[in-house]
């Protein structure tokens, strides 16, 4: 593991590219609604259920991970959360993510998850947490 001296953060690979900006996650949860915070409180919950995940404030989205990041909170909205799962491979066989894209000049398939509410983590989303997980380590 490589420790940025700046900012103290943690990566596998030596003088990866990242922002040092200071951020909290105060500054993405400040002025959400009570339903939103709540929803993001959760998502993190069940993650922490799962693996001893840590939760990376970045300069645009919060990246949660282990070693490696491996989804991503990419927008915080009035009444539901956004979050994005990087595969190697695409799940197509499914019924939670709302869309897959695949990242130009690569591997890399973003699966696209929007939670309204508590119960769209279900048994399906959370195969696909422990899969994420497991590619964070």
């Amino acid at each position: 593991m490589w420790i940025c001296p700046i900012c103290s953060r943690e990566f596998t690979n030596t003088n990866q590219v990242h922002s040092c900006r200071e951020r909290n996650l105060g500054d993405f949860l400040n002025g959400k609604s009570a339903q939103t915070v709540e929803l993001f409180d959760y998502l993190v919950e069940e993650f922490l259920a799962m693996a001893p995940i840590k939760v990376y404030p970045t300069k645009s989205m919060i990246a949660l991970g282990l070693h490696t990041n491996f989804a991503y909170v990419t927008q915080l909205g009035k009444n539901f959360i956004d979050v994005v799962f990087p595969f190697n491979e695409i799940h197509a066989d499914n019924l939670c993510f709302s869309k897959i894209k695949t990242v130009p000049g690569t591997n890399q398939h973003n699966h696209y998850f929007r939670m309204y509410l508590k119960g769209d983590i279900n048994e399906e989303v959370r195969k696909y947490i422990l899969l994420a997980i497991a590619n964070g380590r």
